[in-house]
């Protein structure tokens, strides 16, 4: 076997990417993540609530919601002519999130939660296999007004959604369907005698978090699979696991913005929450979250709502979530001419609807950032008969008005509890990044 086609660095870098995801089973986990590749680089962290002071070359960084984050590295020209240079990704995954009182017994011998399906997972991949709790859990605190966030993630497997046998279901194979609320309630417990049933939940999180349970006022859990990811292929070409939408792009944005140098524009870095349902919420794309921390930027640098403008006509952002690569097994499925494979470099999504934000100068752009490192580049539409996604690219143009380019690696199996990425594809992107954030 030779692995000479997927250099060392890539590998040890793909490597980075896999511990990465690992420590980052939910949103509020990816945040503390990022958060540990900031602060050794001289990041300080902000508080929305105080008066900032902000010099030329600082590092900063603000969290909402603890589930998003936005850094920034003060830049050494006037922001109102040289701009801010943004990368913009997000936390979060397709998954089941823990429903209040979810304990339901099954005959009084089983003990399953109730979930419901957070974005749009695919619903068979999650079958079968080994899962477990990460979340956060929200602890009474001093005051009302001030409880305590705690994060949490199970230590161990918890949880298992069974299959149905194909001796009861002799039509499997031929297609299934599968209800929410029914088929995917995730096995907990067997029913014993010195098994509490009631409240057992939160019984089980007071012990792990050493407090009594009526001091837990509720929480944010979400299932997430149990098992780490890996390389796989002939030649370990291949990325297999959980979340690479979109933490493979947190973690390239994230490396990227830890390990920029000082340039004239402001550069940052937003880390969205709840992309996969909408971003509609103050952590969301479509907040004036992003709008309201580049003002206050400027505000700290004593500039006016006039030079504000002027900054964001001179800025540019790219929206960083992941792309569909062409599948070995379903061709048809892809636009006749466009096919973006694994290991071929960054994509550049582009849709005449303006489900992402692209337009032919904006992917010159990126073409030619790209160009500059030595990277090949990617195009993706789809099929005209067939509508596909968007992301966070057309829902912060809504907030901002600002030149932009949606882009992101190739996957398979985009939104299966295990997506499957290129080794190569990782480090390139990251090399665009840094390139973006640090050239004139």
């Amino acid at each position: 076997m030779t692995t000479s086609y997927i250099s060392k660095k890539e590998l040890v870098f793909a490597q980075e990417l896999l511990d990465f995801i690992e420590q980052s089973p939910s949103s509020f986990h990816a945040v503390d993540s990022i958060k540990t590749l900031l602060i050794p680089e001289g990041f300080q962290e902000l508080s929305l609530s105080n008066k900032w002071t902000l010099h030329p070359g600082g590092k900063y960084f603000v969290t909402r919601n603890n589930s998003a984050l936005l850094a920034f590295i003060v830049g050494s020209g006037e922001p109102e002519e040289h701009g801010f240079r943004l990368v913009a990704a997000h936390t979060d995954s397709p998954t089941f999130r823990v429903k209040p009182l979810p304990e339901m017994s099954v005959e009084g011998k089983y003990l399953k939660l109730n979930v419901e399906a957070y974005g749009g997972p695919i619903l068979n991949t999650w079958l079968d296999r080994p899962l477990s709790l990460a979340g956060r859990i929200i602890k009474r605190g001093v005051s009302p007004f001030t409880p305590e966030n705690i994060l949490y993630r199970s230590p161990q497997p918890l949880l298992v959604i069974p299959n149905i046998s194909i001796h009861m279901n002799r039509r499997v194979n031929e297609g299934l369907e599968l209800n929410k609320q029914k088929d995917m309630l995730p096995l907990l417990a067997q029913i014993t005698e010195g098994l509490q049933k009631e409240r057992l939940l939160i019984n089980h999180l007071a012990q792990k978090v050493n407090c009594l349970p009526e001091d837990i006022l509720d929480f944010d859990l979400f299932l997430y699979e149990a098992e780490k990811g890996c390389l796989v292929g002939l030649q370990q070409e291949f990325l297999s696991s959980s979340r690479l939408d979109d933490l493979a792009m947190i973690h390239a944005g994230a490396q990227a913005m830890a390990k920029a140098k000082q340039t004239l524009p402001t550069q940052v870095l937003i880390c969205f929450d709840h992309e996969e349902c909408g971003s509609t919420t103050r952590q969301g794309a479509a907040s004036p979250l992003l709008p309201h921390v580049l003002e206050r930027i400027m505000l700290a640098l004593k500039k006016d709502r006039e030079a504000y403008f002027r900054a964001i006509e001179h800025s540019f952002l790219i929206s960083a979530d992941m792309a569909h690569a062409l599948h070995p097994n379903a061709s048809e499925k892809h636009d006749p001419i466009n096919h973006p494979v694994l290991n071929g470099g960054p994509v550049i999504k582009i849709s005449a609807n303006q489900s992402y934000t692209t337009d032919a100068e904006s992917s010159a752009i990126f073409s030619s950032l790209c160009e500059a490192v030595d990277v090949p580049v990617q195009k993706f539409v789809n099929r005209s008969d067939e509508r596909g996604g968007s992301t966070i690219g057309p829902i912060s143009s809504t907030q901002l008005d600002i030149r932009a380019v949606d882009i992101g690696n190739p996957i398979l199996a985009m939104h299966s509890v295990r997506e499957l990425g290129g080794v190569k594809d990782h480090l390139a992107i990251t090399k665009v990044l840094s390139a973006f954030y640090e050239s004139i």
